[in-house]
């Protein structure tokens, strides 16, 4: 046989060989692979009353009407200032909501301008002097009809980032930023 046919063969067993693979995937397998081609976000501020129900990413990239939506809405309530969040945080609340079957979110902190955190320490709230929340990297979030320990769970099982359980507040917070864990 000559290279080129040895070449041609071996190109379209590699063909045939994948096209076996994606046949042995259950249905529901390949189904996910091409629905996660859009991610939406259903979000529902509890200081502002105001929610969002919306995509930002489709086949590949970030739509910027629907990140403008998102970044608006997890804004600090306090004075308004909005700042762009952190891509990898809203496909990580993304892949929250997807476990939970696409329940809303409730956003109890996002985005806190550096005069807001400073306040809330100043009058004693646990906050960090250099918080992810001040980088747009951090939400504190909770959804209705799931378990407080669940959601927990579920966040730490993401290896994404932070995680803290605040069983009284009754929220969880996550972050982007080195993987930890806090709280009960």
């Amino acid at each position: 046989m000559s290279d080129r046919t040895c070449n041609s063969r071996r190109k379209f067993l590699k063909v045939l060989g994948g096209s076996a693979a994606l046949t042995a995937l259950p249905k529901t397998s390949f189904a996910k692979v091409h629905s996660e081609t859009e991610h939406h976000l259903s979000l529902l501020n509890l200081h502002t009353g105001e929610s969002v129900a919306s995509p930002f990413y489709h086949a590949g990239s970030f739509d910027h009407d629907g990140l403008n939506a998102l970044n608006y809405l997890l804004r600090d309530h306090r004075n308004g200032h909005v700042i762009g969040m952190d891509t990898k945080l809203l496909m990580l609340l993304h892949d929250l909501q997807q476990k939970f079957d696409n329940k809303q979110i409730h956003v109890i902190s996002a985005y806190r301008s550096p005069e807001t955190n400073e306040m809330l320490r100043k009058k004693g709230h646990k906050v960090a002097k250099r918080s992810y929340h001040l980088k747009g990297q951090a939400i504190d979030i909770r959804i209705p009809g799931v378990d407080l320990k669940d959601l927990h769970k579920a966040s730490l099982s993401m290896r994404s980032g932070g995680v803290g359980l605040y069983s009284r507040s009754n929220f969880v917070h996550v972050d982007v930023g080195r993987i930890r864990s806090w709280g009960a």
